[in-house]
Protein backbone atom coordinates (compact mmCIF):
# COMPACT_ATOMS: atom_id res chain seq x y z
CA UNK A 1 0.00 0.00 0.00
CA UNK A 2 1.28 3.10 -1.24
CA UNK A 3 0.25 5.44 1.83
CA UNK A 4 1.81 2.83 4.53
CA UNK A 5 5.33 2.83 2.72
CA UNK A 6 5.54 6.18 3.13
CA UNK A 7 4.40 6.42 6.52
CA UNK A 8 6.90 4.19 7.11
CA UNK A 9 9.64 5.97 5.50
CA UNK A 10 8.67 8.64 7.22
CA UNK A 11 8.81 7.37 10.65
CA UNK A 12 11.78 5.33 10.38
CA UNK A 13 13.69 8.75 10.05
CA UNK A 14 11.75 10.33 13.00
CA UNK A 15 12.43 6.92 14.99
CA UNK A 16 15.86 7.86 15.20
CA UNK A 17 15.70 11.33 15.50
CA UNK A 18 13.19 11.26 18.25
CA UNK A 19 14.43 7.76 19.57
CA UNK A 20 10.83 5.94 19.59
CA UNK A 21 10.04 2.59 18.21
CA UNK A 22 8.68 3.39 14.27
CA UNK A 23 5.33 1.67 15.08
CA UNK A 24 4.87 3.83 17.98
CA UNK A 25 4.73 6.91 15.44
CA UNK A 26 2.75 5.63 12.37
CA UNK A 27 -0.30 5.98 13.84
CA UNK A 28 0.70 10.00 14.15
CA UNK A 29 1.21 10.40 10.83
CA UNK A 30 -1.80 11.12 9.28
CA UNK A 31 -2.19 12.24 5.18
CA UNK A 32 -3.08 15.81 4.26
CA UNK A 33 -6.14 16.44 2.68
CA UNK A 34 -6.33 17.45 -0.89
CA UNK A 35 -7.19 20.80 -1.58
CA UNK A 36 -8.06 22.56 -4.85
CA UNK A 37 -7.04 26.39 -4.19
CA UNK A 38 -3.41 25.87 -3.24
CA UNK A 39 -0.62 23.17 -2.89
CA UNK A 40 -0.49 21.10 0.63
CA UNK A 41 2.43 19.02 1.73
CA UNK A 42 1.10 14.98 2.17
CA UNK A 43 1.50 13.99 5.11
CA UNK A 44 1.92 15.76 8.46
CA UNK A 45 3.10 14.95 11.85
CA UNK A 46 1.00 15.89 14.89
CA UNK A 47 3.67 16.68 17.44
CA UNK A 48 1.12 16.81 20.66
CA UNK A 49 1.16 13.27 19.78
CA UNK A 50 4.50 12.67 19.97
CA UNK A 51 6.29 14.62 22.73
CA UNK A 52 6.86 13.15 25.98
CA UNK A 53 5.23 16.52 27.60
CA UNK A 54 2.42 17.10 25.76
CA UNK A 55 0.32 17.77 28.56
CA UNK A 56 -2.66 20.04 27.55
CA UNK A 57 -1.31 23.28 29.07
CA UNK A 58 1.61 23.27 26.39
CA UNK A 59 0.72 26.38 24.71
CA UNK A 60 0.11 26.76 20.72
CA UNK A 61 3.55 28.59 20.33
CA UNK A 62 5.51 26.26 22.55
CA UNK A 63 4.22 23.51 20.27
CA UNK A 64 5.30 25.19 17.16
CA UNK A 65 8.44 25.77 18.63
CA UNK A 66 8.86 21.94 19.05
CA UNK A 67 8.20 21.96 15.36
CA UNK A 68 9.97 23.75 14.35
CA UNK A 69 12.64 22.45 16.60
CA UNK A 70 11.88 18.72 15.09
CA UNK A 71 11.91 19.95 11.21
CA UNK A 72 15.68 21.02 11.79
CA UNK A 73 17.21 17.83 12.85
CA UNK A 74 15.08 16.15 9.58
CA UNK A 75 16.63 15.53 6.49
CA UNK A 76 14.68 15.38 2.94
CA UNK A 77 15.64 11.96 1.12
CA UNK A 78 15.06 10.00 -1.93
CA UNK A 79 11.12 9.59 -0.46
CA UNK A 80 10.38 12.87 1.00
CA UNK A 81 10.95 16.30 -1.02
CA UNK A 82 10.55 19.52 1.35
CA UNK A 83 9.69 19.41 4.90
CA UNK A 84 8.27 22.10 6.35
CA UNK A 85 6.10 23.31 9.43
CA UNK A 86 2.90 24.12 10.34
CA UNK A 87 0.60 25.01 13.79
CA UNK A 88 1.56 22.09 15.48
CA UNK A 89 2.63 19.96 12.79
CA UNK A 90 5.13 18.75 10.57
CA UNK A 91 4.49 18.48 6.96
CA UNK A 92 6.08 16.07 4.59
CA UNK A 93 5.90 16.57 1.04
CA UNK A 94 6.86 13.30 -1.00
CA UNK A 95 8.62 13.24 -4.25
CA UNK A 96 5.95 14.26 -6.71
CA UNK A 97 7.23 11.19 -9.24
CA UNK A 98 7.85 8.66 -6.62
CA UNK A 99 4.22 9.37 -5.42
CA UNK A 100 2.65 8.98 -9.09
CA UNK A 101 4.33 5.62 -9.58
CA UNK A 102 4.02 4.08 -6.09
CA UNK A 103 0.10 5.30 -5.84
CA UNK A 104 -1.21 3.91 -9.35
CA UNK A 105 1.49 0.65 -9.50
CA UNK A 106 -0.18 0.02 -6.14
CA UNK A 107 -4.05 0.59 -6.90
CA UNK A 108 -3.18 -1.43 -10.47
CA UNK A 109 -1.42 -4.48 -8.52
CA UNK A 110 -4.02 -4.48 -5.43
CA UNK A 111 -7.24 -4.26 -7.85
CA UNK A 112 -10.65 -4.72 -5.43
CA UNK A 113 -8.23 -4.88 -2.57
CA UNK A 114 -6.59 -1.21 -2.95
CA UNK A 115 -6.94 0.53 0.55
CA UNK A 116 -8.10 -2.32 2.54
CA UNK A 117 -4.83 -4.12 2.64
CA UNK A 118 -3.46 -1.09 4.58
CA UNK A 119 -1.33 -1.55 7.59
CA UNK A 120 -3.73 0.50 9.40
CA UNK A 121 -6.17 -2.32 9.79
CA UNK A 122 -3.12 -4.87 10.68
CA UNK A 123 -3.95 -4.29 14.60
CA UNK A 124 -7.86 -4.56 13.62
CA UNK A 125 -8.68 -7.97 15.06
CA UNK A 126 -10.69 -9.90 12.51
CA UNK A 127 -14.20 -10.61 13.76
CA UNK A 128 -17.66 -12.19 13.37
CA UNK A 129 -20.50 -9.71 13.02
CA UNK A 130 -24.16 -10.28 12.75
CA UNK A 131 -25.79 -7.59 11.50
CA UNK A 132 -29.96 -7.05 11.67
CA UNK A 133 -31.45 -4.94 8.81
CA UNK A 134 -34.16 -3.98 6.52
CA UNK A 135 -36.83 -5.94 8.50
CA UNK A 136 -40.22 -5.34 6.72
CA UNK A 137 -43.40 -6.18 8.40
CA UNK A 138 -45.47 -8.56 6.11
CA UNK A 139 -48.83 -6.85 4.83
CA UNK A 140 -47.76 -3.43 5.64
CA UNK A 141 -45.88 -0.56 3.61
CA UNK A 142 -42.30 -0.82 2.86
CA UNK A 143 -41.57 2.67 3.67
CA UNK A 144 -38.35 5.00 3.60
CA UNK A 145 -37.27 3.92 6.69
CA UNK A 146 -37.05 0.41 5.48
CA UNK A 147 -35.03 1.83 2.62
CA UNK A 148 -32.63 3.75 4.33
CA UNK A 149 -32.01 0.05 6.69
CA UNK A 150 -31.38 -1.29 4.02
CA UNK A 151 -28.90 0.74 2.24
CA UNK A 152 -27.24 1.40 5.30
CA UNK A 153 -27.20 -2.27 6.59
CA UNK A 154 -26.05 -3.42 3.11
CA UNK A 155 -23.08 -0.71 3.39
CA UNK A 156 -22.03 -1.67 6.51
CA UNK A 157 -21.76 -5.72 5.70
CA UNK A 158 -19.92 -4.68 2.71
CA UNK A 159 -17.39 -2.90 4.54
CA UNK A 160 -16.77 -5.73 7.04
CA UNK A 161 -16.62 -8.30 4.38
CA UNK A 162 -14.00 -5.91 2.07
CA UNK A 163 -12.11 -5.35 4.92
CA UNK A 164 -11.93 -9.40 6.40
CA UNK A 165 -14.66 -9.91 8.74
CA UNK A 166 -17.07 -12.60 8.70
CA UNK A 167 -20.88 -11.17 8.27
CA UNK A 168 -24.44 -13.12 8.90
CA UNK A 169 -26.84 -10.55 6.99
CA UNK A 170 -30.14 -10.97 9.18
CA UNK A 171 -33.73 -9.82 8.19
CA UNK A 172 -35.66 -9.54 10.81
CA UNK A 173 -39.63 -9.83 9.21
CA UNK A 174 -42.48 -8.52 11.19
CA UNK A 175 -44.32 -11.52 10.71
CA UNK A 176 -45.97 -12.26 14.01
CA UNK A 177 -48.52 -10.64 16.13
CA UNK A 178 -52.52 -9.65 16.76
CA UNK A 179 -52.18 -7.82 13.05
CA UNK A 180 -51.92 -11.47 11.84
CA UNK A 181 -55.31 -12.08 13.18
CA UNK A 182 -56.81 -9.77 10.87
CA UNK A 183 -55.01 -10.67 8.17
CA UNK A 184 -56.35 -13.73 8.54
CA UNK A 185 -59.63 -12.98 8.58
CA UNK A 186 -59.42 -10.74 6.09
CA UNK A 187 -57.86 -13.11 3.69
CA UNK A 188 -60.90 -15.38 4.59
CA UNK A 189 -62.84 -12.50 3.35
CA UNK A 190 -61.54 -10.99 0.31
CA UNK A 191 -58.20 -13.15 -0.21
CA UNK A 192 -57.37 -14.98 -3.41
CA UNK A 193 -55.15 -17.69 -4.00
CA UNK A 194 -54.13 -16.78 -7.27
CA UNK A 195 -53.38 -13.39 -6.70
CA UNK A 196 -51.29 -14.33 -3.72
CA UNK A 197 -49.52 -16.45 -5.42
CA UNK A 198 -48.65 -13.92 -8.12
CA UNK A 199 -48.22 -10.50 -6.18
CA UNK A 200 -48.81 -11.72 -2.47
CA UNK A 201 -46.57 -8.05 -1.11
CA UNK A 202 -49.82 -5.94 -2.97
CA UNK A 203 -52.47 -8.54 -2.28
CA UNK A 204 -51.27 -9.01 1.39
CA UNK A 205 -51.28 -5.04 1.50
CA UNK A 206 -54.84 -4.57 0.13
CA UNK A 207 -56.54 -7.65 2.26
CA UNK A 208 -55.21 -5.88 5.01
CA UNK A 209 -56.38 -2.38 4.32
CA UNK A 210 -60.18 -3.43 3.55
CA UNK A 211 -60.27 -5.54 6.77
CA UNK A 212 -58.55 -2.79 8.78
CA UNK A 213 -61.85 -0.70 7.90
CA UNK A 214 -63.89 -2.75 9.52
CA UNK A 215 -61.80 -3.93 12.16
CA UNK A 216 -63.95 -1.95 14.88
CA UNK A 217 -66.78 -4.29 14.22
CA UNK A 218 -67.50 -6.89 17.52
CA UNK A 219 -67.64 -9.47 15.37
CA UNK A 220 -64.63 -9.43 12.99
CA UNK A 221 -62.65 -8.21 16.50
CA UNK A 222 -63.57 -11.94 17.42
CA UNK A 223 -63.11 -13.88 15.27
CA UNK A 224 -59.25 -11.96 14.91
CA UNK A 225 -59.02 -13.01 18.33
CA UNK A 226 -59.94 -16.44 17.73
CA UNK A 227 -57.63 -16.47 14.72
CA UNK A 228 -54.75 -15.30 16.38
CA UNK A 229 -54.97 -17.71 19.50
CA UNK A 230 -55.24 -20.91 17.16
CA UNK A 231 -52.19 -19.67 15.26
CA UNK A 232 -50.51 -19.42 18.62
CA UNK A 233 -52.00 -22.70 19.23
CA UNK A 234 -50.28 -24.26 16.30
CA UNK A 235 -53.44 -25.23 14.90
CA UNK A 236 -52.54 -26.66 11.44
CA UNK A 237 -54.98 -25.02 9.10
CA UNK A 238 -54.24 -21.60 10.25
CA UNK A 239 -50.36 -22.16 10.10
CA UNK A 240 -50.79 -22.88 6.67
CA UNK A 241 -52.31 -19.71 5.46
CA UNK A 242 -49.82 -18.33 7.90
CA UNK A 243 -46.83 -19.88 6.39
CA UNK A 244 -48.24 -19.02 2.76
CA UNK A 245 -48.35 -15.42 3.66
CA UNK A 246 -44.85 -15.35 4.96
CA UNK A 247 -43.39 -17.74 1.78
CA UNK A 248 -44.82 -15.52 -0.99
CA UNK A 249 -43.36 -12.78 0.66
CA UNK A 250 -40.13 -13.83 0.93
CA UNK A 251 -39.93 -15.03 -2.37
CA UNK A 252 -41.52 -11.79 -3.55
CA UNK A 253 -38.53 -10.16 -1.46
CA UNK A 254 -35.91 -11.89 -2.54
CA UNK A 255 -36.37 -11.01 -6.13
CA UNK A 256 -36.92 -7.30 -5.31
CA UNK A 257 -33.69 -6.87 -3.24
CA UNK A 258 -31.58 -8.47 -5.74
CA UNK A 259 -32.49 -5.61 -7.76
CA UNK A 260 -31.05 -3.46 -5.00
CA UNK A 261 -28.18 -6.03 -5.15
CA UNK A 262 -28.70 -6.61 -1.42
CA UNK A 263 -28.89 -10.35 -0.23
CA UNK A 264 -29.68 -11.71 3.40
CA UNK A 265 -28.19 -15.10 4.89
CA UNK A 266 -31.33 -16.04 7.21
CA UNK A 267 -34.70 -14.40 6.96
CA UNK A 268 -35.50 -14.42 10.23
CA UNK A 269 -38.96 -13.32 12.49
CA UNK A 270 -40.40 -12.39 15.29
CA UNK A 271 -42.58 -15.93 14.80
CA UNK A 272 -39.12 -17.59 15.61
CA UNK A 273 -39.61 -16.14 19.47
CA UNK A 274 -42.96 -16.01 20.53
CA UNK A 275 -41.97 -19.44 22.94
CA UNK A 276 -38.69 -18.70 23.35
CA UNK A 277 -39.80 -15.54 24.63
CA UNK A 278 -41.53 -17.26 27.45
CA UNK A 279 -38.56 -18.61 28.07
CA UNK A 280 -36.64 -15.38 28.34
CA UNK A 281 -39.73 -14.60 31.20
CA UNK A 282 -39.11 -17.71 33.18
CA UNK A 283 -35.11 -16.32 33.29
CA UNK A 284 -36.16 -12.62 34.31
CA UNK A 285 -38.30 -14.33 37.11
CA UNK A 286 -35.53 -16.95 38.17
CA UNK A 287 -33.08 -13.96 38.46
CA UNK A 288 -35.81 -12.09 40.77
CA UNK A 289 -35.86 -9.56 37.58
CA UNK A 290 -39.25 -9.53 36.77
CA UNK A 291 -41.77 -7.17 38.72
CA UNK A 292 -45.96 -7.46 38.47
CA UNK A 293 -47.61 -4.22 38.77
CA UNK A 294 -51.35 -3.08 39.79
CA UNK A 295 -52.63 -3.64 36.32
CA UNK A 296 -50.87 -7.05 35.77
CA UNK A 297 -48.26 -6.74 33.70
CA UNK A 298 -44.96 -7.51 33.85
CA UNK A 299 -41.52 -4.52 33.90
CA UNK A 300 -37.85 -5.20 34.59
CA UNK A 301 -36.70 -2.11 36.39
CA UNK A 302 -33.98 -0.48 34.94
CA UNK A 303 -32.72 2.56 37.36
CA UNK A 304 -29.95 2.83 39.08
CA UNK A 305 -31.58 3.46 42.43
CA UNK A 306 -34.11 0.86 41.92
CA UNK A 307 -36.86 3.44 42.48
CA UNK A 308 -38.51 2.15 38.39
CA UNK A 309 -37.82 5.82 37.43
CA UNK A 310 -36.92 3.92 34.55
CA UNK A 311 -38.65 0.18 33.68
CA UNK A 312 -39.14 -1.49 30.78
CA UNK A 313 -42.18 -3.87 30.05
CA UNK A 314 -41.86 -7.11 29.04
CA UNK A 315 -45.19 -9.15 29.26
CA UNK A 316 -48.96 -7.94 28.79
CA UNK A 317 -51.75 -8.58 31.78
CA UNK A 318 -53.02 -11.39 30.09
CA UNK A 319 -49.20 -13.48 29.73
CA UNK A 320 -48.43 -12.37 26.31
CA UNK A 321 -45.11 -11.49 25.15
CA UNK A 322 -44.45 -7.96 23.55
CA UNK A 323 -42.00 -6.69 20.97
CA UNK A 324 -38.64 -6.64 23.05
CA UNK A 325 -39.23 -9.65 24.57
CA UNK A 326 -39.15 -11.15 21.44
CA UNK A 327 -35.87 -9.30 20.73
CA UNK A 328 -34.19 -10.80 23.68
CA UNK A 329 -35.04 -14.31 22.85
CA UNK A 330 -34.00 -13.41 19.21
CA UNK A 331 -30.64 -11.96 20.58
CA UNK A 332 -29.55 -14.76 22.78
CA UNK A 333 -30.37 -17.66 20.37
CA UNK A 334 -27.86 -15.34 17.53
CA UNK A 335 -25.48 -15.33 20.28
CA UNK A 336 -25.65 -18.65 21.27
CA UNK A 337 -26.14 -20.15 17.22
CA UNK A 338 -23.47 -17.85 15.51
CA UNK A 339 -20.74 -16.96 18.82
CA UNK A 340 -20.35 -13.62 17.26
CA UNK A 341 -18.26 -10.73 18.30
CA UNK A 342 -20.53 -8.13 17.99
CA UNK A 343 -24.36 -7.38 16.77
CA UNK A 344 -25.56 -4.16 14.78
CA UNK A 345 -28.93 -2.92 14.43
CA UNK A 346 -29.77 -0.76 11.37
CA UNK A 347 -33.20 1.18 12.80
CA UNK A 348 -34.63 4.43 12.87
CA UNK A 349 -33.28 6.61 15.89
CA UNK A 350 -37.17 6.60 17.26
CA UNK A 351 -35.86 3.15 18.46
CA UNK A 352 -33.02 4.44 20.41
CA UNK A 353 -34.84 3.57 23.52
CA UNK A 354 -35.83 0.14 22.77
CA UNK A 355 -31.89 -0.70 22.04
CA UNK A 356 -30.76 0.91 25.13
CA UNK A 357 -33.61 -0.71 27.31
CA UNK A 358 -32.98 -4.20 25.31
CA UNK A 359 -28.80 -4.35 25.59
CA UNK A 360 -29.74 -2.73 29.53
CA UNK A 361 -32.03 -5.82 30.48
CA UNK A 362 -29.23 -8.49 28.56
CA UNK A 363 -26.82 -6.70 30.70
CA UNK A 364 -28.97 -7.21 33.86
CA UNK A 365 -29.37 -11.13 32.71
CA UNK A 366 -25.94 -11.48 33.15
CA UNK A 367 -24.93 -11.27 29.56
CA UNK A 368 -21.54 -9.40 29.34
CA UNK A 369 -21.64 -9.62 25.47
CA UNK A 370 -24.48 -6.92 25.08
CA UNK A 371 -21.65 -3.85 25.33
CA UNK A 372 -20.84 -5.24 21.97
CA UNK A 373 -24.17 -5.04 20.83
CA UNK A 374 -24.85 -1.69 18.82
CA UNK A 375 -27.83 0.54 17.46
CA UNK A 376 -26.83 2.10 14.33
CA UNK A 377 -29.73 4.71 13.79
CA UNK A 378 -30.52 6.64 11.29
CA UNK A 379 -33.10 10.04 10.83
CA UNK A 380 -35.98 10.52 8.76
CA UNK A 381 -36.77 11.22 5.36
CA UNK A 382 -39.11 13.33 4.94
CA UNK A 383 -41.20 14.03 1.32
CA UNK A 384 -40.53 10.57 -0.89
CA UNK A 385 -43.29 10.81 -3.07
CA UNK A 386 -43.64 8.92 -5.99
CA UNK A 387 -45.89 9.82 -8.99
CA UNK A 388 -48.45 6.94 -7.92
CA UNK A 389 -48.26 9.06 -4.43
CA UNK A 390 -47.07 7.89 -1.15
CA UNK A 391 -44.66 5.36 -1.37
CA UNK A 392 -45.73 1.75 -0.26
CA UNK A 393 -43.63 -0.79 -2.02
CA UNK A 394 -40.11 -1.03 -2.22
CA UNK A 395 -40.63 -2.17 -6.05
CA UNK A 396 -42.57 1.26 -6.40
CA UNK A 397 -39.16 3.49 -5.59
CA UNK A 398 -36.98 1.35 -7.75
CA UNK A 399 -39.36 1.75 -10.78
CA UNK A 400 -39.75 5.42 -10.14
CA UNK A 401 -35.83 5.63 -9.88
CA UNK A 402 -35.45 3.55 -13.33
CA UNK A 403 -38.72 5.92 -15.00
CA UNK A 404 -37.25 9.41 -14.18
CA UNK A 405 -33.80 8.03 -15.25
CA UNK A 406 -34.67 6.70 -18.66
CA UNK A 407 -36.45 10.13 -19.06
CA UNK A 408 -33.33 12.06 -18.17
CA UNK A 409 -31.43 9.60 -20.17
CA UNK A 410 -33.58 10.02 -23.29
CA UNK A 411 -33.00 13.82 -23.03
CA UNK A 412 -29.42 14.18 -23.02
CA UNK A 413 -27.33 14.58 -25.96
CA UNK A 414 -24.53 12.24 -24.22
CA UNK A 415 -26.32 9.16 -24.49
CA UNK A 416 -25.41 6.73 -26.81
CA UNK A 417 -26.89 3.74 -27.93
CA UNK A 418 -27.08 1.70 -24.85
CA UNK A 419 -27.12 -2.06 -25.15
CA UNK A 420 -29.70 -2.19 -22.48
CA UNK A 421 -31.02 1.44 -21.23
CA UNK A 422 -33.53 -0.46 -18.33
CA UNK A 423 -30.85 -1.50 -16.55
CA UNK A 424 -28.69 1.47 -16.78
CA UNK A 425 -30.86 3.03 -15.75
CA UNK A 426 -32.09 1.56 -12.77
CA UNK A 427 -27.88 1.03 -11.87
CA UNK A 428 -27.58 4.68 -12.50
CA UNK A 429 -30.80 5.92 -10.47
CA UNK A 430 -29.74 3.98 -7.51
CA UNK A 431 -26.49 5.40 -7.15
CA UNK A 432 -27.78 8.52 -7.32
CA UNK A 433 -30.47 7.42 -4.09
CA UNK A 434 -27.66 5.74 -2.48
CA UNK A 435 -25.51 8.93 -2.93
CA UNK A 436 -28.09 11.55 -1.84
CA UNK A 437 -28.81 9.35 0.98
CA UNK A 438 -25.59 8.78 2.61
CA UNK A 439 -23.94 12.13 2.05
CA UNK A 440 -24.53 13.96 5.48
CA UNK A 441 -24.71 11.94 8.92
CA UNK A 442 -27.19 8.99 9.25
CA UNK A 443 -28.71 10.63 12.05
CA UNK A 444 -29.91 13.60 10.65
CA UNK A 445 -33.25 13.75 8.73
CA UNK A 446 -33.04 15.05 5.32
CA UNK A 447 -35.93 16.49 2.73
CA UNK A 448 -35.83 13.91 -0.38
CA UNK A 449 -35.88 15.69 -3.70
CA UNK A 450 -36.50 13.22 -6.85
CA UNK A 451 -34.75 16.16 -9.18
CA UNK A 452 -31.73 17.36 -6.67
CA UNK A 453 -31.03 13.46 -6.77
CA UNK A 454 -31.13 12.77 -10.14
CA UNK A 455 -29.02 15.90 -11.25
CA UNK A 456 -26.17 14.61 -13.05
CA UNK A 457 -23.76 18.11 -12.83
CA UNK A 458 -23.07 19.43 -9.43
CA UNK A 459 -23.88 19.21 -6.24
CA UNK A 460 -25.02 15.67 -6.48
CA UNK A 461 -25.23 11.82 -6.31
CA UNK A 462 -24.50 11.66 -10.00
CA UNK A 463 -22.06 14.14 -9.41
CA UNK A 464 -20.23 16.04 -6.75
CA UNK A 465 -21.45 17.21 -3.55
CA UNK A 466 -18.75 19.87 -2.20
CA UNK A 467 -17.22 22.78 -3.75
CA UNK A 468 -14.53 22.61 -2.23
CA UNK A 469 -13.76 18.91 -1.82
CA UNK A 470 -11.19 17.09 0.15
CA UNK A 471 -9.16 14.37 -0.34
CA UNK A 472 -7.24 11.89 2.48
CA UNK A 473 -5.82 9.01 1.02
CA UNK A 474 -8.21 5.98 0.40
CA UNK A 475 -7.06 3.65 3.28
CA UNK A 476 -7.92 6.37 5.95
CA UNK A 477 -11.09 7.20 4.24
CA UNK A 478 -11.85 3.33 4.90
CA UNK A 479 -10.65 3.28 8.09
CA UNK A 480 -12.74 6.23 9.55
CA UNK A 481 -15.62 5.02 7.88
CA UNK A 482 -15.04 1.44 9.40
CA UNK A 483 -14.62 2.74 13.37
CA UNK A 484 -17.86 5.00 13.05
CA UNK A 485 -19.96 3.13 10.23
CA UNK A 486 -20.73 6.16 8.66
CA UNK A 487 -20.47 5.82 4.60
CA UNK A 488 -20.21 9.82 4.75
CA UNK A 489 -16.09 9.81 4.44
CA UNK A 490 -16.13 7.47 1.62
CA UNK A 491 -19.03 9.27 -0.54
CA UNK A 492 -16.77 12.85 -0.38
CA UNK A 493 -14.45 10.84 -1.12
CA UNK A 494 -15.53 9.67 -4.16
CA UNK A 495 -17.03 12.72 -5.43
CA UNK A 496 -13.47 14.95 -4.75
CA UNK A 497 -11.97 11.91 -6.52
CA UNK A 498 -14.59 11.93 -9.32
CA UNK A 499 -14.17 16.44 -9.88
CA UNK A 500 -10.53 15.57 -9.84
CA UNK A 501 -10.47 12.97 -12.38
CA UNK A 502 -13.27 15.23 -14.85
CA UNK A 503 -10.62 18.01 -14.22
CA UNK A 504 -7.78 15.31 -15.12
CA UNK A 505 -9.38 14.36 -18.34
CA UNK A 506 -10.00 17.95 -19.83
CA UNK A 507 -6.28 18.79 -18.83
CA UNK A 508 -4.41 15.78 -19.61
CA UNK A 509 -5.40 14.46 -22.84
CA UNK A 510 -4.28 10.66 -23.69
CA UNK A 511 -5.19 11.31 -27.46
CA UNK A 512 -2.71 12.61 -29.47
CA UNK A 513 0.24 12.62 -26.67
CA UNK A 514 4.04 10.74 -27.04
CA UNK A 515 3.39 6.65 -26.33
CA UNK A 516 4.90 7.27 -22.75
CA UNK A 517 3.16 9.92 -21.48
CA UNK A 518 -0.35 8.58 -23.08
CA UNK A 519 0.56 5.14 -21.24
CA UNK A 520 1.16 7.00 -18.08
CA UNK A 521 -2.03 9.07 -18.27
CA UNK A 522 -3.83 6.39 -19.39
CA UNK A 523 -2.73 4.50 -15.94
CA UNK A 524 -3.97 7.35 -14.12
CA UNK A 525 -7.71 7.15 -15.38
CA UNK A 526 -6.94 3.03 -15.12
CA UNK A 527 -6.45 3.71 -11.38
CA UNK A 528 -8.71 6.57 -10.86
CA UNK A 529 -11.53 3.99 -11.85
CA UNK A 530 -10.47 1.29 -9.99
CA UNK A 531 -10.62 2.97 -6.78
CA UNK A 532 -14.20 4.55 -7.92
CA UNK A 533 -15.31 0.94 -8.70
CA UNK A 534 -13.95 -0.01 -5.40
CA UNK A 535 -15.82 2.74 -3.17
CA UNK A 536 -19.10 2.44 -5.29
CA UNK A 537 -19.55 -1.27 -4.60
CA UNK A 538 -19.11 -0.82 -0.80
CA UNK A 539 -21.72 1.32 -0.69
CA UNK A 540 -24.15 -0.79 -2.58
CA UNK A 541 -23.86 0.58 -6.25
CA UNK A 542 -23.06 -1.29 -9.16
CA UNK A 543 -20.71 0.52 -11.60
CA UNK A 544 -21.63 1.34 -14.94
CA UNK A 545 -19.91 1.12 -18.44
CA UNK A 546 -21.96 3.11 -20.51
CA UNK A 547 -24.11 6.05 -19.95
Amino acid sequence: MAACAFRRSIASQLSKVLDLPPENLIKSISAVPVSKKRHVADFQLSIASVTEDSSSDSSAQDLHRQAQKLAERLKCDAVVSEISTGPGTVNFTINRELLAKTVLQQVLKDGSEYGVKSELFSAVPRQKAVIEFSSPNIAKKFHIGHLRSTIIGNFIANLKVALGHEVIRINYLGDWGMQFGLLGVGFQCFGNKEKLKSSPLQHLFEVYVQINKEAEDENVKKLAKDFFRKLEEHDEQTLSLWKQFRDFSIEEYIRIYKRLGVHFDEYSGESFYQEKSQEVLKMLEDKGLLQKTVKGTGIVDLSEKKDLSSFSTVVRSDGTSLYITRDLAAAIDRMNRHSCDTMIYVTDKSQSNHFQHLFQILKLMGYDWAERCQHVSFGLVQGMKTRRGEVVFLEDVLNEVRSRMLQNMASAKTTKEIENPMETAEKVGLAALIIQDFRGLLSSDYQFSWDRALQSRGDTGVFLQYTHARLHRYDEVLYRSSQDLQPKHIVSYLLTLSHLAAVAHKTLPVKGSAPDVAQARRCLFQAARSVLANGMKLLGITPVTQM
